[in-house]
């Protein structure tokens, strides 16, 4: 037991205690992780079956990290045994295992919240409601508020007190909404994001021999980040975890900062009240940041009353004190930090990956890109629009999710006349209204115009039918087709790729677009080859993985030589060496909106926390006396949380303003990094070099020219490795790489997605 000896003194103490209700406090930056992953693997070591454990996480990389640790210790085959993975991923395969319990058919369509958006709208303009009072935003969060707490549409319409609020809050047909939300959903064989949680309460209520049989299952079930889950998640852990009660919740309340979505921090502050003999371990050494950092933390944190009590220390170095920088206006802000960032990165020959910009809320972000961009230093922003959220990645999945499922209605509507073929806006609101006439779907009514009639010309109504024909011949090979092929046939006879690259005025858009789906297809062939023997390599499974991927699952923790910049609740889990966060003023940071309540407050000063504890060596505070909101220019005080810190961690600096010459003028041609195109976004993926291939560079496309024999390289799958054969040209060129745990292997480079460690 080796791995053991990994494990400090209090890591160890949680790791080996693995029986009954066990909570463990880890504070940040104290290797949570690493003792939720020693823990499942020394249960394995100790005899416990892996097919009884169950261990949920809130993202799918950490699912897929903690199973390959957990392998390199147990062995990958006991590894798999494990049910790891997000609750929705996790509760989505139970739902489908037992869909036909509730009504559902087993490949039933989870909606996103853009699908979700666009089937409100559709539902309050039939109701002839006032789209400004029933936005579809502020309906879906009330919807999903709902959901969450458990509430079934007929609950809600029944409860006087829920009733009162939507007449305040001049919204009173919600209720006809929710209900219309949830028969709509029903009938496309589609489930949104909620449902998952909220079906399977609905599963494990109304039917207890699947309780029982989940229960005698998960003998053992692991939570990270409990102070994450919200009251749906809570349940469905307490339910099956009744009869053995060996849970263990792994956390930090400190670090509770995503209330506006459901969770409670009241389900770890109250674990010890579900569960009276529960053993209590903490984590408090931190091993990410210098002592400055923590104890400054430690001192904004201790002024919260809602806490579980711990004292986070650390063994590293005292490090720098905080810096805290005052400006003028929002604009000098950016312009300040850009400046900073440049000159610690020519003084101290460090990458621009060593840099995180946090901030409150999105808007902020403005003057920031603004004097990044100027001053040629590559960024990128997360958070923005995701790569599966893609006008042109949406569409070609809409036809894969049509193809698994023909009655999925967002799906319809997306693409039926998506390649342009004739099918108007009128006639498809008509289908519509027939479906809805009928109760059946739009599918079942384009499939037979004969039962259900519509007033439709001949000429569309062979439109249609066309379209119905094709989906079904792709529906055919769903189970003769790998996922990749099947997805490559889809987008060359549904017409998209045709679409795509037949205008001749291609201008950098268009062409952007085309690359979008080219890089979906080369995602969709990595998930074929990454399949085990034994896995699903199916469009369905595909479909399924890419429906479940959270926010934290988009490529943030790839290594590439640019500025992160994000809000802070999407910072949470990550680290960097240097850390700004930025604009700390009152009605900012905190909010304005969250100064009516000490429980807001306190989250607040969760958040500045959090943020806080991201920098592993420097952190940097900012703010401006003067900031333009709507137009206007308002005059701006620092946070609360600048005063909470002990003077004696900071250190206050004034901006210089005024000579030398400019940071765009101080940087060579040589010095600046490539940008391959500036017309591109800046929030897709960094810029690379083309047809250069260099020391730690990604290496795709025409990259792999370059490649030559000796190389090192490192897949993401396998490993690193050398270069020992190179065969074929263009699209077909191969590679013979040699792993050392994995021996030697045979890869297209196409889509092989390298990296060339060694030159």
């Amino acid at each position: 037991m080796g791995y053991l000896e990994e494990l400090n003194e209090s890591q160890g103490v949680a790791v080996k205690n693995i029986y009954g209700p066990t909570m463990v406090i880890a504070g940040a930056g104290s290797g949570k992780t690493r003792v939720l992953t020693f823990r499942i693997a020394h249960m394995i070591e100790q005899g416990v079956d892996p097919f009884n454990i169950m261990a949920l996480t809130f993202t799918n990389k950490a699912a897929r990290e903690m199973t390959e640790r957990i392998g390199e210790i147990v062995g990958d085959g006991e590894a798999r045994n494990i049910t790891m993975g997000t609750f929705h991923s996790v509760f989505s395969r139970i739902l489908r295992m037992n869909a036909d319990r509730l009504g559902y058919p087993s490949n039933f369509t989870i909606y996103d919240t853009q699908d979700s958006k666009s089937l409100l709208k559709d539902i309050v303009k039939g109701f002839n409601l006032d789209d400004k009072a029933y936005k579809a935003n502020n309906v879906l969060g009330r919807i999903s508020s709902a959901k969450n707490n458990l509430i079934s549409p007929e609950a809600y319409e029944k409860n006087p007190d829920i009733q009162a609020e939507d007449k305040m809050a001049k919204r009173p047909e919600m209720a006809r909404i929710y209900k219309a939300y949830a028969n709509r959903c029903f009938n496309a064989g589609a489930m949104d994001f909620d449902d998952l949680l909220y079906k399977t309460n609905v599963l494990l209520r109304d039917f207890p021999d699947v309780l029982n049989y989940y229960q005698q299952k998960f003998k053992y079930i692991l939570v990270d980040e409990y102070q994450d889950t919200n009251y749906a998640q809570y349940l469905i852990v307490k339910k099956l975890a009744a009869v053995y009660e060996n849970i263990c919740v792994v956390g930090d309340d400190a670090q509770s900062i995503y209330s506006f979505r459901g969770a409670n921090i009241q389900n770890i502050l109250n674990f010890k009240k579900d569960y009276p003999d529960f053993k209590l371990f903490k984590l408090e050494q931190n091993y990410r940041s210098t002592k400055n950092i923590v104890e400054a933390a430690n001192g904004v944190i201790a002024r919260n009353k809602d806490q579980i009590k711990k004292t986070v220390w650390t063994d590293n170095d005292e490090g720098s004190k905080i810096k805290v920088i005052r400006t003028l206006t929002d604009n000098e802000e950016g312009k300040v930090i850009t400046n900073k960032i440049y000159d610690k990165v020519k003084a101290e020959g460090l990458s621009f990956n060593d840099f995180a910009i946090l901030y409150r809320t999105n808007k902020q972000s403005r003057s920031f890109e603004e004097s990044l961009r100027k001053h040629n230093i590559p960024y990128k922003i997360y958070g923005g629009l995701s790569f599966y959220q893609r006008k042109e990645i949406k569409d070609l999945l809409s036809y894969f999710r049509l193809t698994a499922n023909h009655n999925d209605e967002e799906a319809f509507k997306r693409i039926i006349n998506y390649p342009k073929r004739g099918i108007g806006k009128t006639t498809l609101e008509n289908v519509i209204i027939a479906a809805n006439q009928y109760g059946v779907t739009p599918w079942d009514v384009i499939s037979n115009f004969t039962q259900y009639p519509v007033a439709i010309n001949a000429g569309t109504k062979k439109k249609m039918a066309d379209f119905a024909t094709m989906i079904k011949s792709f529906s055919a090979q769903l189970n003769t087709l790998d996922a990749y092929s099947l997805a490559q046939e889809i987008a060359k006879s549904s017409g998209i790729l045709k679409e795509l690259t037949t205008d001749k005025d291609k201008g950098p858009e268009e062409v952007e677009r085309y690359q979008n789906i080219e890089e979906l297809l080369s995602g969709i062939k990595a998930f074929v080859s990454n399949q085990g023997e034994e896995d699903s390599k199916s469009l369905s499974e595909f479909m399924l993985d890419v429906a479940l991927l959270t926010d934290a699952d988009e490529d943030k923790d790839e290594v590439k030589n640019h500025v992160t910049m994000m809000t802070i609740h999407s910072s949470k889990g990550l680290e960097f060496p240097n850390v700004y966060l930025v604009g700390l003023e009152e009605n900012l940071f905190p909010s304005q909106m969250s100064l009516n309540s000490r429980s807001d407050l306190e989250e607040e000063r969760r958040l500045f926390y959090v943020a806080v504890t991201r920098a592993k060596e420097n952190c940097t505070l900012s703010y401006a006396t003067s900031r333009f909101q709507w137009g206007n220019l308002i005059t701006a005080e620092p946070s609360r949380f600048i005063e909470e810190i002990d003077p004696k961690f900071l250190r206050h600096e004034s901006p210089v303003r005024g000579g030398g010459r400019s940071l765009s003028k101080r940087m060579t041609t040589q010095e600046r990094p490539h940008q391959g195109g500036l017309n591109r976004s800046f929030t897709s993926s960094s810029l690379k070099p083309i047809n250069k291939v260099s020391s730690k560079s990604n290496v795709k496309g025409s990259d792999t020219l370059e490649l030559k024999v000796g190389f090192m390289v490192e897949h993401n799958r396998f490993g690193k490795g050398k270069i020992t054969a190179l065969e074929g040209t263009g699209a077909d060129r191969k590679a013979t790489i040699f792993f050392p745990r994995h021996g030697a292997k045979k890869v297209l480079l196409r889509f092989a997605d390298l990296k060339v460690t060694d030159i």
